[in-house]
């Protein structure tokens, strides 16, 4: 695991843009490599999407309702397989859409 350190709780400190913006930061990654014909690079960029996203799923946010919890959690796994297939399929424009959605995360003002 690339992100161990996350692990310890910390990664459920961050507040939900924060953990998503973490997350577009991979996926942008995987999106470069892919267009630069770069396997490996987008291999390993890939792995560490996978460990961020399961991380969110898993810690997320805690303190909020259990139906916006499930809500979440729902939207975060369709998302991670549908990621997934693209990154499989190599679809370098479902990738940019990814991006193009996690791209407002990154926008959130930390409080």
């Amino acid at each position: 695991m690339q992100h161990s350190s996350l692990e310890n709780g910390r990664w459920a400190e961050l507040t939900f843009p924060q953990q998503m913006a973490n997350i577009g930061s991979e996926t942008y990654r995987v999106y470069k490599a892919l267009s630069s014909g770069k396997l490996d690079r987008a291999q390993s960029s890939f792995a560490r999407f996978q460990e961020l996203i399961d991380l969110t799923i898993k810690y997320g946010r805690q303190t909020e309702s259990l139906d916006a919890r499930e809500a979440m959690w729902k939207e975060l796994c369709r998302f991670r397989e549908l990621y997934c297939a693209a990154f499989e399929e190599g679809n370098l424009s479902e990738l940019a859409a990814a991006n193009r959605y996690l791209d407002q995360f990154a926008k959130v003002k930390s409080p």
